[in-house]
């Protein structure tokens, strides 16, 4: 297949696969990537619920820059991370902050006691309704907000001849239904499709190289046809539009 100008491909993927990603930092893509917010504004639906929160917990705290950037946090706050890479990053930034960091393993029970916590919070996470409503305090709090199952869809289907993506059920239907059925009861659920705005193929190595589950077992030498397709694509266009799905839900436990 024909490159469009094949110099400036072969550079733009050696500098994606040798760029670092730590934490949930993905300043290397200022200006090669443009991700649409949401209508709503989770940091600050977080910040308005701990002002009455003693005890927080945040699931999936990636790095801690979140959570970080919320400061000053409730007196009694911890942190969950299950990736490896991230813990050591997400424990020296919120060590000062007064920060209990749990590493945990994927998918296992939550270590904590029945009725711990006044407020949890989780953002791109997985969770287990049940295990959260168990240590929810009564009339504590749930907010989330989650990545869909068809978000940024479009690279798989440009990438991929059959698309693998496992996760395209997860919608803000199903994670209702899980709450309401743990006993939660729901303030808010919002879903939006916003965009996701990608200026060169670089860009697309180093996202799909962050969020590996995107497109399964990625690797720019696997899937160099389609990376040219789509390459070719951002050399004619000036950009490559996909669709992120996103969808926040406010839930509380009765007293």
């Amino acid at each position: 297949m024909k490159i469009i100008n094949p110099e400036r491909f072969h550079r733009l993927i050696a500098e994606a696969k040798s760029a670092l990603f730590t934490g949930w930092d993905f300043s290397w893509l200022d200006g090669r990537m443009i991700q649409q917010e949401p209508p709503w504004d989770y940091p600050a639906l977080i910040v308005k619920h701990m002002e009455t929160a003693v005890s927080f917990l945040d699931m999936g705290t990636g790095g801690g820059e979140l959570l970080a950037s919320l400061a000053p946090l409730p007196p009694d706050c911890h942190a969950m991370e299950a990736y490896p890479p991230n813990q050591a990053i997400a424990r020296e930034l919120l060590s000062p902050l007064n920060v209990t960091l749990h590493e945990v393993l994927e998918g296992a029970p939550l270590p904590f006691n029945k009725a711990r916590f006044d407020l949890v919070v989780n953002r791109h996470d997985n969770y287990d309704p049940v295990e959260v409503f168990r240590v929810l305090k009564p009339g504590g709090r749930f907010i989330t907000q989650q990545v869909g199952g068809l978000n940024n869809l479009e690279l798989n289907q440009v990438l991929e001849d059959k698309i693998s993506f496992p996760f395209t059920d997860w919608c803000l239907a199903n994670a209702l239904t899980g709450l309401y059925e743990a006993g939660f009861i729901i303030e808010a659920a919002q879903k939006a499709a916003l965009s996701s705005i990608f200026f060169d193929i670089g860009a697309v190595v180093y996202y799909l190289k962050a969020i590996p589950w995107q497109v399964e077992n990625f690797s720019p030498e696997t899937y160099t046809d389609p990376l040219i397709r789509l390459h070719n694509i951002l050399e004619r266009q000036g950009q490559f539009v996909a669709t992120a799905h996103r969808f926040l839900i406010a839930a509380h436990k009765k007293d």
